[in-house]
Order: C-alpha cells, then sequence, then structure tokens
C-alpha cells in the first residue's frame, strides 16, 4: 500500500503541484480513507519528502542501470535525459520550483543528493569522453561538474523560464546541448550534432 501512495502522490504532485493537492483528494484517487495515508504518512510533509525521496531514488536506479551500459558519452547523456524526462513527462507544475518556495527543508535535502550523483555521473562521462577524444582534454573537471548542476537548477526557475514561455523538456534539452557544445571536440561535436537531428 505505501508504494502504490507514494506512486499516486508522485503522479499527482508533478501533475497539480505539491501545494495544490490536498490528502483528501489522493485519499479519492486511490478510492482509500484519508485514515489510511495517515497510516502511513503522519502529515503532508511527510508524504511530501517521502515522495520526492521515491521520484529521486526511482530516477537514480534508472540512471544507475544507463551508466552500467558503458554507451558513448554523448550518447549516455541524451539517454539519461530522455529517462528522466520520461518519469518527468507529466511535470506540469514545476514541482522542484514549489518544494524550493513551500518545503525548503526538503527540496535542501534532494538538492544535497542530485548533487551528489550529478558529480559523480558528470566527473564519469568527462573522463570518458576525454579518453575517447570526444571532448576537450583540458576540461576542469570539477568547475564543469558543478557549473553543470547549477544549469540544471537554473533552468527550473520559473521566475527566469516562465511556465507559459518554456516548457521542462525544452529547457533540459537546451541545458544539455549548451553544456555539450562547451567541451566538444571537433569529433565530439559530429556525435552531438547527430543527436540533434533526431
Amino acid at each position: 500500500m505505501k508504494d502504490q501512495l507514494l506512486a499516486k502522490a508522485a503522479e499527482m504532485f508533478l501533475n497539480l503541484g505539491v501545494k495544490s493537492v490536498t490528502m483528501d483528494e489522493i485519499a479519492s484517487e486511490m478510492g482509500i480513507s484519508k485514515k489510511t495515508i495517515y497510516a502511513h504518512f503522519p502529515t503532508k510533509t511527510k508524504l511530501i519528502e517521502a515522495t520526492a525521496l521515491y521520484v529521486f531514488e526511482n530516477i537514480s536506479a534508472g540512471i544507475q542501470q544507463i551508466r552500467k551500459e558503458d554507451k558513448e558519452p554523448i550518447d549516455e547523456l541524451f539517454t539519461i535525459k530522455d529517462f528522466a524526462s520520461g518519469i518527468l513527462q507529466n511535470e506540469k507544475s514545476s514541482p522542484q520550483y514549489q518544494l524550493e518556495k513551500y518545503y525548503p527543508g526538503i527540496s535542501g535535502m534532494i538538492k544535497e543528493k542530485q548533487q551528489q550523483i550529478l558529480d559523480e555521473l558528470i566527473k564519469e562521462n568527462l573522463l570518458k569522453g576525454i579518453a575517447k577524444k570526444t571532448y576537450r582534454k583540458d576540461i576542469p573537471l570539477e568547475f564543469t561538474s558543478k557549473i553543470y548542476f547549477v544549469g540544471i537548477l537554473g533552468v527550473k526557475d520559473r521566475d527566469l523560464f516562465p511556465e507559459k514561455e518554456y516548457t521542462t523538456n525544452d529547457l533540459v534539452e537546451k541545458h544539455l546541448e549548451y553544456h555539450l557544445r562547451a567541451i566538444v571536440t571537433p569529433k565530439g561535436l559530429e556525435s552531438l550534432n547527430r543527436f540533434l537531428k533526431k
């Protein structure tokens, strides 16, 4: 029941926003009583925290699986982007922005976890790309990894990128292209252009 609750809460929070979805609405959608939800999660804040971790862990597990496939560096990043976008495809409410605004403690915890996984992913991807001559050999690894993470957070800022002007998927795609154009070799640029034409 707990996993079903988290899956339903994740779907509703991503679609409608963490602030606007009530415990009553989740209970109604699942055909259960609100009391059943409270048996697992004593407050809405606890449910939001568990749901944020649930979504994060699902995305992390998928990313680890893709990394094990040992794809070409640019292919790997596009595959990860497509995978994460697939999970968040119905994201209409900018949940990250809402978490930051209304639940800063939960947002900070998720950001820390995101930074850890992205830091490891990007550094490994950069080293692989340098070894394969897809990326320039003079890339500052630590800086590039951190600036990539800052960019991912930045494109989710709905004050800077209003929802009516930008879709989340388009922003993430543009950010990835921007990142790659800064680090590719001529060989890597050919590969990048192939992905951008798809």
